[in-house]
């Protein structure tokens, strides 16, 4: 029996125990084992298979690049898309290339919320101001970036807080807080782009602004606000001013042009006339030359047929060489004889020669 019994254990079958129940022998409890060792390895193969295939790849997405490390040397990825690795040799860091960006002097979330030891400073005229800026940034070079210093974001802004407080103590109260802004803003970009193309961050400053600038106090806040208020008083003045001199100056221009005109047209007639006078001039210069006796009897002759008509006189030529006249009215019209208009015809008589026929 006790062969038997061995040789069914052997076999697999059941046997009978001591206590008089049916027992499974070794050979069946081992088929199971068997079988979970083997899911167990189709499992961890499975595993390393998945491993293998999502551990050998990484996607980059647009404005990101990746730096990709091979037994610690670095290269930077920059096209986006889908890229390959060797697992657990390769690994992989990813870098924001958008344009970021910190505030200094307040707190972006709280923008009331005012940070005093970052915005209080002096100008060059030893004046308080409060000033906030706005820093934006990129990342140019992800492999500098992420090894070139350990936190190069940090670094910009004690070197954006040095340029600031150095261009803003070479200026005025009055310019931080009115008139030079702009050119502030493009004095500490300046400087600060030098500085980051000396530490070689990886990291490009992209804009600063001035968010806000004001004096540290109420009164003399008030106080620049009355003189921003006078300043902006004078630029409506100036404007008004402007405003009429544009209105005025056609007008002016205008009357101008209208008198420089009638000027030339006067000039024009006056040369016309003198030209036609010298012409006739010459014209009788040349009769008179020829019979002077004869030319001078003409012009006398015609002279006295433009004065004789409106005279009141009397001729007389008794020898037939002189002619006498007699004055009977006299010779200025009447309301003359006062003042220095002329003397009253005189009670003497005239003697013309007469020309010989």
């Amino acid at each position: 029996m006790m062969k038997d019994s061995r040789r069914n254990r052997q076999n697999g079958f059941q046997t009978m125990g001591p206590d008089g129940n049916w027992q499974k022998s070794s050979a069946d409890t081992a088929k199971p084992l068997r079988s979970a060792g083997k899911i167990i390895g189709i499992c961890a193969l499975i595993a390393v298979v998945l491993i293998l295939i999502f551990g050998s790849t990484y996607q980059i997405r647009e404005q990101e690049q990746a730096v990709l490390i091979t037994l610690g040397q670095a290269s930077a990825v920059t096209e986006p898309g889908l890229h390959f690795k060797i697992p657990f040799i390769q690994h992989v860091r990813k870098v924001n290339t958008t344009i970021q960006g910190f505030s200094i002097g307040y707190d972006v979330d709280d923008y009331n919320n005012s940070t005093a030891n970052e915005s209080l400073m002096i100008t060059s005229d030893y004046n308080f101001v409060n000033v906030d800026f706005f820093v934006e940034y990129r990342y140019s070079d992800p492999v500098k970036a992420l090894y070139s210093s350990k936190e190069p974001v940090n670094i910009l802004k004690n070197i954006s807080q040095s340029c600031i407080r150095t261009v803003i103590s070479s200026y005025t109260v009055d310019d931080v807080l009115t008139t030079g802004k702009n050119e502030i803003q493009a004095a500490i970009k300046s400087r600060i782009i030098d500085q980051l193309e000396q530490q070689d961050l990886g990291i490009q400053l992209v804009n600063i602004t001035i968010q806000d600038s004001e004096p540290p106090t109420a009164e003399v806040m008030e106080a620049f606000k009355a003189v921003e208020t006078a300043k902006q008083g004078k630029e409506t003045a100036l404007n008004n001013a402007n405003k009429y001199r544009n209105e005025q100056l056609p007008q002016a221009q205008a009357r101008v042009d209208g008198i420089i005109k009638d000027a030339e047209a006067r000039k024009t007639e006056r040369i016309n006339e003198a030209t036609a006078q010298v012409a006739r001039f010459n014209a009788m210069y040349e009769e008179y030359v020829k019979n002077p006796t004869i030319t001078r009897q003409r012009m006398f002759f015609e002279a006295m047929e433009e004065v004789l008509p409106d005279l009141k006189v009397i001729i007389e030529s008794p020898d037939g060489d002189m002619q006498t006249i007699y004055p009977i009215d006299s010779f200025v019209s009447p309301g003359q004889d006062n003042g220095s208009a002329g003397p009253t015809a005189p009670s003497a008589d005239y003697n013309v020669p007469v020309a010989n026929e």
